[in-house]
């Protein structure tokens, strides 16, 4: 898997679901914390996990998983450029 990013999910569904899981946590922390108190809290770290750092990270990661196979990088004389895969 060289070359991959570290952000991109198997599958789209998988990543979907974490996508899920994160916004959920991040937002049950927020508004269970009337609640709960600061122990709610304990959902942030749940949901910049699920994120794998933070919903910049997840969104960057849903293109990557989107894209993965229908894009490549070719680069030659000192320029790289994004074209179709199966394309030459």
């Amino acid at each position: 898997m060289a070359g991959e990013s570290g952000y991109a999910s198997r599958t789209l569904a998988e990543h979907l679901v974490r996508g899920g899981v994160g916004f959920a946590a991040l937002a049950g922390a927020f508004v269970l914390l009337p609640f709960a108190g600061p122990v709610a809290l304990l959902l942030l770290p749940v949901g910049l996990l699920a994120f794998r750092g933070c919903p910049t990270c997840w969104v960057i990661g849903l293109v990557e998983t989107v894209s993965r196979g229908r894009l490549q990088r070719e680069c030659a004389d000192g320029r790289c450029e994004l074209r179709k895969a199966g394309r030459t």
